[in-house]
């Protein structure tokens, strides 16, 4: 049976409506990053997320070809994540789409590594005739986070945001969205098959302990 992240991390992917805590240890990526609005029908970001799609499922696909991967084992290609930094942010509302800095990842198998990953970009540029190269490898460990599960359109995030907020506070906490800590989604469902209303998103968002007044 292939090797399911989501089922295997579920305190990781299957979180509920309810806000709660979450320490998210270190984990391995595929990623491009860019900047600009994610909703412009042929803008960066929808190539970036074909780049990133393109080089999982070649190393997925692997074990149909003549390229024995070492340490490769038969896994569920992990759902799209993205981290998200809004330079002009009002408040849990984004004016300018266009100013949006997004990092989109793909969660990678312990046995991908730099030399998988350049074999990836090329076998994927070799079949699809394009350039792989903005696909990265990075490392991310994000600690301490505050999480739910969001239900609908991704402009009616802002509730579910305000809810974490609200929870992270009670707990003593408060967001800390400095340097590279930043909001994290991830999307649970395929907004080209399913409805705005039901589409289900994590929204992660680092925390640390709220400062005392003096």
């Amino acid at each position: 049976m292939a090797f399911d992240f989501k089922k295997e991390f579920k305190e990781y992917y299957a979180p509920g409506k309810k806000p709660t805590l979450v320490t998210i240890p270190s984990a391995t990526f595929l990623a491009v990053t860019g900047r600009g609005d994610p909703n412009e029908p042929d803008g960066d970001y929808k190539s970036a997320i074909a780049l990133l799609y393109g080089v999982a499922y070649t190393i997925k696909m692997s074990k149909f070809g003549k390229t024995h991967l070492p340490g490769y084992f038969d896994y569920v290609v992990p759902p799209l994540e993205g981290f998200w930094r809004a330079p002009t942010a009002t408040g849990l509302f984004v004016e300018d789409k266009s100013s949006l800095e997004w990092r989109s990842v793909i969660r990678a198998p312990e046995f991908v590594d730099a030399n998988v990953l350049r074999w990836a970009r090329e076998e994927a540029a070799r079949k699809k005739d394009g350039d792989f190269a903005r696909v990265e490898l990075i490392t991310l460990e994000e600690g301490l986070c505050a999480q739910a599960l969001h239900v609908g359109s991704y402009d009616d995030e802002p509730t579910t945001i305000a809810a974490i907020r609200e929870f992270a506070q009670a707990q003593g906490y408060a967001f800390d969205l400095d340097g590279e800590r930043r909001h994290h989604e991830i999307y649970l469902s395929d907004p080209r098959r399913v409805a705005p209303e039901k589409l289900k998103t994590i929204i992660r968002i680092p925390i640390r302990p709220a400062r005392r007044a003096s």
